[in-house]
C-alpha cells in the first residue's frame, strides 16, 4: 500500500514536469502541438461533464435547481468571455485584434480559487 502510494506520487510529480521539457522545443512545433493539446483538454473536460458528472447528478432526475445552476454557469461564462473580449486567433494577418490567453486564464483561475475557498470554508455547502 505504501509502495503504491510512493510510486503514484512520483509518477504524478514527473508528469507535472512535462511543461519544463517544452521550453526546449521550437516555437513553431510548440504552437502546432499546443493546438492538439488544447483540443485534447477540451475533449477530456466535455467528456467528463457529459459522461460522468451530469449522469451522476441526474440519477434521480434533474431538479430545477440543478438545471438552473448548469444554465447559470453557461450564461455566466458566456458573459465573462464577452466582458474580457477574448479572441482566439490562428493567423497574425487576422483583422481582429488578438489578445493573449492571460486575462481569460487569470479570470477563470480567480473564480475557481474563490469558489474552492468558499466550499472549503463551508459557505456554499
Amino acid at each position: 500500500m505504501l509502495l503504491e502510494l510512493i510510486v503514484s506520487l512520483i509518477v504524478i510529480s514527473l508528469a507535472s514536469l512535462i511543461g519544463v521539457f517544452t521550453l526546449g522545443v521550437k516555437t513553431s512545433k510548440l504552437e502546432h502541438f499546443l493546438e492538439w493539446m488544447v483540443a485534447f483538454a477540451i475533449g477530456a473536460l466535455l467528456g467528463d461533464v457529459f459522461i460522468h458528472l451530469l449522469p451522476e447528478l441526474g440519477e434521480n432526475g434533474f431538479p430545477l435547481d440543478v438545471s438552473l445552476t448548469i444554465l447559470a454557469g453557461i450564461v455566466l461564462f458566456f458573459i465573462l468571455e464577452k466582458f474580457i473580449h477574448w479572441h482566439h486567433c490562428h493567423h497574425a494577418a487576422h483583422e481582429a485584434k488578438c489578445e493573449s490567453y492571460g486575462y481569460m486564464s487569470l479570470a477563470g483561475d480567480t473564480l475557481h480559487n474563490f469558489i474552492d475557498g468558499q466550499f472549503l470554508r463551508g459557505h456554499l455547502l
